[in-house]
């Protein structure tokens, strides 16, 4: 089966897991499980996580999934939504063990469907959106949301404690969340 036909069907059995139907997300997590321990382990190849971390994170993931199926678009491919959650998870557990290497995943094993048109578009309501923000907030989103700089890094150049940019951070992107969905009506 192809990427594209199998992440259709994922997207399917998604769809129809969200609408009550158990067996199709028994299905879903079961074929995701074997999906995640690959890339898991492809992810943390050469960083020396034990076998046993990267069930961890790959159970760690699932559990996100379950949680936040609710956010997932359907009209969106189903298996970059997944792969994003596992970079952040393995993120996440590699903070923990004190190290920040970056954590590739290959998105290129699934076809993401758009033009370069969309893309445009939604970068300029992604620039629209952003200039509803105070200089500072947008400063804060943009940095560390956009451009991939530490919390700790944009406190100490904009003369911040961690906490108080992360706060920020927080409060921010819900603020864009309820514009975009103010602005999406």
């Amino acid at each position: 089966m192809d990427r594209k036909a199998r992440d259709a069907e994922w997207s399917a059995l998604m769809r129809a897991a969200i609408a009550g139907n158990e067996p199709a997300y028994r299905t879903l997590l079961e074929d995701l499980a074997r999906l995640l321990r690959g890339a898991v382990r492809r992810g943390f190849a050469g960083v020396g996580v034990a076998r046993d971390d990267v069930e961890d994170v790959v159970q760690d993931t699932l559990l996100a999934i379950h949680l936040k199926r609710h956010t997932w678009d359907a009209a969106m491919p189903l298996g970059p939504w997944v792969l994003a959650i596992a970079r952040n998870k393995m993120i996440d557990d590699l903070r923990r063990r004190g190290r920040r290497p970056e954590v590739p995943i290959d998105l290129t094993q699934f076809d993401i469907e758009g033009d370069d048109q969309q893309a445009s578009i939604d970068a300029q309501d992604v620039a629209r959106i952003l200039n509803g923000l105070s200089d500072r907030n947008r400063d804060i989103v943009q940095s560390i949301s956009i451009d991939g700089h530490s919390a700790r890094d944009v406190a100490d150049r904009l003369g911040m404690t961690e906490v108080a940019v992360r706060v920020a951070l927080h409060r921010s992107l819900k603020a864009l969340a309820d514009t975009y969905q103010e602005k999406s009506r």
